[in-house]
């Protein structure tokens, strides 16, 4: 039997409706393949890092097509810039590499990103009709254009020295693990690992198996499955329910959306491990949070400290006095929410936990409350019982397309409970539920829990390790076979 080349390209080839993600079968089998390759060139870097580079740009191809031509025009855009920079020591040259950089990245961003959505707030001002323009969305953008702009800031701050060779930038901008979903990885975290000897040590490979079983379950179990078979019933027809099943609804997204990021960083972050190379930490069980300050030093960290650092403090930070801190706090919200999404619902919800974190520390000045003081017992429990329920509320807007849907939503939950359906939800939805109750129960499980399991998980013999993944594997096929499609949320 011959082997039928054209199913071979076919499934090489890109697929709007099939972008490659790390759950995807084709990954598995090209990731075996690289491997092999990547073993093979461990004694040479240089050979190794234009083969993780290549194969990088290749995996963004099967994310977005030929668009990732984009991925060029940032790395060398930026790699020049930041290279002149490094000779030139006239403030105002420097500022205008700057902005040059800002200009690039932001622009591209915008155009493929926001065009449509400020096209639409400005067509009636000159009595025009919107009509959408047909503009593809690039996986990831969001995420490689900030990660290049933290390389040219910390540069144009002299906290940085930049690259001498084009072809480590593009390593750094293209490294694959990160490159769709995050998290942001900073230059000065990345850029001393990339000619460090390859060395993957017992330790870091326990633990990136741990982290990539943990992220597959999170992100192709538990959010894949809640949300074809629950929530994205509830939130395209909320009116349809009532609103014990709306509030379902939202605990289900709150769930399903926090496996869905902090599953696909998990993995970023065990492919990253077996490669050598360590990545932050992402997600670190935010809805133990005991306000909306601890919850975003909880919830993806690379963004709300890409956020502080180069957005709040170049506003001024806390140094302006404390309405300025205020609004700066405000502002960069608003902003991180049009970051997730060119709609005025991510704004909504943006300009919500703002207005949140300026409240939160005017109570803190007003107490006189330590910046770090945690709470305990009853008190901590009810914090965050409160900072759970604010961050569900706030999803309404993040995952409503409509403000209307929102508000309907939210009418039914206040309006039309109906708790004497509860038990009928429950057992119309069986399997979702015992995937929501386990993962709630995992979230909020004692940190130490999973110290244990990820210590057990570093030890076990490799075959145990095979098995296991082996066997979520087989589970994911299984449940993809039975007609559930991954939910895979690509607004950025």
């Amino acid at each position: 039997m011959g082997i039928e080349w054209s199913k071979i390209i076919e499934a090489l080839t890109y697929h709007a409706k099939e972008p490659m993600i790390f759950s995807s079968g084709i990954f598995l089998w090209l990731f075996l393949i690289f491997v092999c390759v990547y073993i093979l060139l461990h004694k040479r870097d240089t050979a190794r890092i234009l083969f993780v580079t290549l194969f990088s740009y290749y995996f963004y191809y099967k994310s977005s097509g030929i668009y990732f031509f984009l991925l060029g025009i940032v790395t060398c855009n930026d790699y020049f810039l930041a290279r002149r920079m490094e000779v030139i020591n006239d403030k105002l040259k420097r500022k205008l590499l700057l902005i040059a950089s800002l200009t690039v990245n932001l622009g591209l961003l915008c155009y493929f990103k926001y065009t449509n959505f400020f096209y639409q707030m400005l067509a009636p001002l000159w009595g025009g009709t919107f009509h959408a323009l047909d503009i593809f969305l690039p996986v990831g953008i969001s995420f490689f254009t900030f990660q290049s702009l933290s390389y040219t800031i910390d540069v144009y701050r002299r906290q940085l020295k930049p690259l001498h060779r084009l072809l480590d930038y593009a390593f750094y901008v293209s490294f694959f693990p990160q490159l769709v979903a995050g998290p942001i990885v900073r230059a000065r975290d990345f850029i001393p690992q990339i000619h460090q000897p390859l060395l993957v040590t017992r330790e870091m490979f326990g633990r990136g198996v741990f982290f990539i079983i943990s992220g597959l379950f999170k992100k192709a179990v538990i959010s894949d499955y809640i949300s074809v078979n629950f929530v994205e019933r509830i939130f395209d027809n909320p009116a349809l329910y009532s609103g014990v099943e709306n509030l379902f609804g939202i605990y289900g997204y709150a769930l399903q959306i926090y496996c869905d990021f902090s599953g696909y960083s998990d993995m970023a972050i065990g492919i990253a491990l077996l490669l050598g190379f360590r990545f932050p930490l992402n997600f670190r069980s935010p809805y133990k949070s005991e306000s909306v300050t601890d919850f975003w030093r909880r919830w993806h960290i690379s963004l709300s400290s890409w956020l502080r650092d180069y957005l709040y403090i170049s506003m001024g930070g806390n140094r302006k006095g404390k309405v300025r801190t205020y609004i700066n706090l405000i502002v960069t919200m608003l902003l991180g929410g049009l970051w997730h999404g060119a709609s005025w619902n991510f704004i909504v919800w943006g300009g919500l936990h703002g207005i949140a974190l300026a409240c939160h520390k005017l109570w803190r000045n007003l107490t006189g409350k330590p910046k770090n003081a945690v709470s305990h017992g009853w008190r901590k429990a009810v914090a965050v019982i409160i900072t759970f329920h604010f961050a569900c509320f706030c999803w309404v807007f993040f995952r409503n397309s409509t403000f209307d849907g929102a508000v309907t939503m939210l009418s039914q939950v206040f309006t039309n409970f109906s708790p004497q359906v509860f038990t009928q939800m429950v057992s119309g939805y069986k399997s979702v539920f015992l995937l929501m109750a386990a993962g709630y129960l995992l979230h909020w499980a004692p940190d130490r829990w999973t110290d244990v399991c990820e210590k057990y998980v570093v030890k076990m013999p490799v075959i145990g390790k095979a098995i296991i993944l082996v066997a979520l594997i087989y589970l994911i096929i299984q449940i993809k076979s039975a007609g559930v499609q991954p939910f895979i949320y690509f607004q950025f």
